[in-house]
């Protein structure tokens, strides 16, 4: 498979709600679309999820344009990919900057899947034809906002509700919570709002029968985690501290968390996703498919990868309409009665609205 050309388009989409987390919020979406095309004129699409500051890691949308530019994109015209699987080990010279790499091997993925004529979820060894998804919700400015937003997405049929939280917006919030809804499914994530010091108050959230409290400690730790875990009966997630399967593989290890939350893009890519996909399989670890804000094309490959035998718990693919006026894709994703199914067509399943795209274009270069 030779790559012919490739295109970056920056985009900004206004987002439907403010998203609000421990490290701040989120109203306007800039990010990078790829477009890889074959020398038939065949093209494969994926996403960067990096932000607009380095708020969840050290990649910002203007970082992963240059890495990809100076850096990436020529490895990826120069040499021949006989498998998406190759893109990983071409970019490994190349240290740090996953999200940069996972959007250009995602659209090396769903152009080889197109190129195979099946759907990308074959590509990479899925097997369900349906996907169980939860909603995030961000920090409200009151409980009683939090109380009624859970209602509402409860009553689309959102099969697990995941709440941010952070000191002084959580042990009151997640009473209210299981006061009113004593059964839902719940996890709270606090984005490293906590640090080991604070394992009193921590120790407090095993009386709300969560499935999992996400990333508690600092972004690029797994040592207090464990020590973390052994006094908590609520499993601990870890989400920024797993960057690679090596990482998963030392952290399982160690017991820092019973349960990974697997993001494309911080791990670098479907590639990276799939190995410690299996990885966690084999150590009977839980995974489950993390969402970035994305706009269609990286929900698409969310899709994808969450129909693997081992993403057994509700992840955060939404619907497009809980995050925009109007997604990039058509059909956009919808949500069923707590369920996304799973396009049959081939690539990601979904068609880039290329119209609407270039509206929101403000920026592109192609290479070649």
């Amino acid at each position: 498979m030779k790559i012919q050309e490739i295109t970056l388009r920056l985009l900004r989409m206004k987002m439907n709600f403010s998203f609000v987390t421990s490290f701040g919020s989120i109203e306007d979406k800039d990010f990078i679309l790829v477009e890889t095309k074959s020398i038939d004129g065949i093209s494969g699409w994926g996403e960067s999820v990096a932000f607009y500051a380095p708020l969840y890691n050290e990649e910002t949308v203007q970082t992963n344009w240059h890495i990809m530019e100076e850096f990436l994109i020529p490895l990826l015209l120069k040499n021949e990919i006989n498998h998406p699987d190759d893109v990983s080990k071409l970019f490994s010279p190349i240290r740090g900057n996953n999200m940069a790499k996972a959007a250009l091997e995602g659209a090396v993925w769903d152009l080889y899947a197109k190129l195979e004529q099946i759907p990308l979820y074959k590509a990479l060894g899925g097997e369900k034809k349906e996907i169980a998804v939860g909603v995030s919700i961000g920090i409200q400015n009151s409980i009683d906002e939090l109380l009624d937003l859970i209602e509402r997405y409860l009553s689309e049929g959102y099969q697990r509700i995941k709440v941010k939280i952070k000191l002084g917006w959580d042990i009151d919030c997640l009473k209210a919570i299981r006061n009113k809804f004593p059964t839902t499914p719940l996890m709270a994530d606090a984005n490293s709002a906590y640090r080991l010091e604070d394992i009193e108050l921590l120790k407090q959230l095993d009386a709300f029968d969560l499935l999992m409290i996400e990333q508690p400690l600092a972004y690029d730790d797994i040592i207090d985690h464990a020590k973390l875990q052994k006094e908590l009966k609520t499993p601990i997630c870890l989400d920024e501290s797993i960057h690679s399967f090596e990482d998963a593989r030392k952290a399982i290890e160690l017991g820092s968390c019973k349960v990974i939350n697997i993001k494309i893009g911080r791990v670098g890519g479907l590639t990276e996703s799939k190995k410690i996909h299996d990885l966690c399989k084999e150590k009977n670890i839980p995974v489950w498919c993390g969402g970035m804000l994305e706009a269609g094309i990286g929900r698409a490959h969310n899709i994808a990868l969450t129909t693997l035998s081992n993403f057994t718990l509700p992840g955060d693919t939404a619907a497009s309409s809980r995050y925009w006026e109007q997604d990039i894709i058509e059909p956009e994703v919808t949500v069923n009665n707590g369920f996304i199914t799973v396009p049959e067509r081939i690539g990601i399943g979904y068609t880039p609205n290329l119209d609407y795209i270039e509206k929101l274009t403000t920026y592109k270069k192609t290479y070649k």
